[in-house]
């Protein structure tokens, strides 16, 4: 039965942000396509009308999670008065750490995107890029100019500390590495640029 060109890209959409859940929770190697496909509710022989390999859907999903990540920093900042305090509160949170499959990519795959190719990786520079926008223009806000180094070293933070958070199994040694980096983050953005 032949679908509506509507319906094969409702289809395809739906594909690529199931993709995007599970790859978060299973690494890109972790699931295959039949399991994928599964995951959306549709049979694996329609996915290569959709996409041009594994590859190709690895590097839409990716997108699809890292502009979602993006979106949620915003909405964790929109309408506090202070949007970075908002940011580090909720990016470092055990809610976030345990959001497997909606987490942040960087932290749930950061590890794979390194050793994939440059067009598996290149949707990661984006998100990297626009994580870091947010985080220039908040501590802008802050001091009057946009230090980008002060946003590297709290991107960083941040990403390394919710990642370690989620390696460890002792649950207070976990939490103690989410209350440390947010704390380090909030004096970070609490000190002066250097001139």
């Amino acid at each position: 039965m032949r679908v509506s060109r509507a319906q094969a890209e409702a289809n395809r959409e739906h594909v690529i942000s199931t993709a995007s859940r599970l790859f978060r929770e299973h690494g890109f190697d972790g699931i295959g396509l039949k399991d994928l496909m599964k995951g959306a509710g549709l049979t694996q022989g329609g996915f290569y009308k959709q996409f041009a390999s594994k590859d190709d859907l690895i590097a839409q999903a990716s997108r699809r999670a890292m502009e979602s990540a993006t979106c949620r920093w915003s909405s964790a900042a929109a309408g506090r008065s202070d949007p970075l305090e908002a940011v580090a509160d909720f990016y470092l949170s055990t809610a976030h750490r345990d959001e497997k499959g909606d987490g942040c990519p960087l932290v749930a795959l950061g590890a794979d995107a390194a050793r994939q190719t440059g067009d598996i990786r290149e949707p990661f520079q984006d998100g990297i890029r626009a994580h870091l926008e947010i985080l220039e223009t908040m501590i802008a806000n802050r001091e009057g100019a946009a230090p980008d180094a002060k946003a590297m070293v709290m991107l960083s933070l941040m990403v390394g500390a919710a990642t370690l958070s989620r390696i460890v199994t002792d649950e207070a040694m976990s939490q103690r590495l989410l209350e440390t980096a947010s704390a380090e983050v909030k004096r970070i953005a609490a000190s002066k640029a250097p001139a």
